[in-house]
């Protein structure tokens, strides 16, 4: 079994310190951006994180369980 890539997907201020830990951030500072972020994600992406602000751009987009799309959190 292979493990996922970690993506996070936000404003620069807030995942940009992520990259340290091997994530792949997506700058997103809008809501459309964000939206495109989310569509671009790779297969291989198996977490996403996302900052308070990108998860409300998507809405009910990441609230519902579904086995093909990833783990999702969102930070604090």
């Amino acid at each position: 079994m292979t493990m996922g890539t970690v993506a996070a997907i936000g404003a620069w201020t807030s995942v940009s310190g992520l990259a340290l830990a091997g994530v792949d951030v997506l700058v997103a500072e809008d809501p459309e951006a964000v939206r495109q972020a989310w569509q671009g994600l790779p297969g291989t992406v198996g977490l996403v994180i996302l900052t308070a602000s990108a998860a409300r751009a998507l809405g009910a987009a990441v609230a519902e369980p579904e086995p093909s799309r990833p783990l999702t959190v969102v930070m604090p």
